[in-house]
């Protein structure tokens, strides 16, 4: 299985030490599974206007529609997902994530903003039709020390869970076929 893992800002490197590192975990429980890590910092973006996409959007685009599974790491600004990864969702096939395992992660300067998660982006996989995991892992700066490097036991522990979720859900993933028996 090829798993996608999306650092989803052109700004900052936590969100990209949170993805290291479950990158890790997830190798720890099944080594089998292709991990790639997307760097949105790393592509010219375009606003999705209706003009021809770039070759950066046209790659992004493939990577994300051919891959098993996801692990979607994000930071959280004025209590909302960047729009840079928004918009790169915006492009997305409304069929192309079905029921494949997506995992969250994402960081933030205060801890109410972990709300973001349940309120705004779960919703927008759900539309999807994503396998979310249920237990999503929100890090604040306090959890990392000056090189952005997790420093924070429980958050380390909350990460290496979620991957043995995730790992789990690819596993189930497998078994669902991905024609649907509907016309949604």
């Amino acid at each position: 299985m090829k798993i996608l893992l999306v650092d989803g800002t052109v700004f900052g490197t936590k969100t990209g030490a949170v993805l290291r590192q479950v990158e890790q975990y997830i190798q720890e429980y099944d080594r089998s599974l292709q991990l790639e890590i997307l760097y949105f910092s790393k592509l010219k973006h375009q606003i999705l206007d209706g003009s021809p996409l770039n070759e950066d959007m046209q790659m992004m685009i493939q990577k994300i529609e051919d891959a098993d599974g996801y692990i979607f790491a994000t930071p959280i600004y004025q209590a909302s997902i960047p729009g840079v990864l928004k918009n790169a969702l915006d492009m997305i096939s409304p069929k192309a994530l079905r029921y494949k395992p997506a995992s969250i992660v994402a960081t933030g300067g205060t801890y109410q903003h972990h709300l973001v998660v349940e309120n705004q982006f779960k919703p927008i996989l759900d539309y999807f039709r994503c396998l979310v995991t249920p237990n999503y892992v929100y890090t604040h700066s306090s959890h990392f020390d000056k090189n952005d490097e997790i420093i924070d036991e429980d958050i380390q522990n909350r990460l290496r869970e979620l991957a043995r979720v995730f790992v789990q859900y690819c596993k189930l993933s497998q078994t669902l076929p991905k024609q649907p028996v509907d016309n949604h």
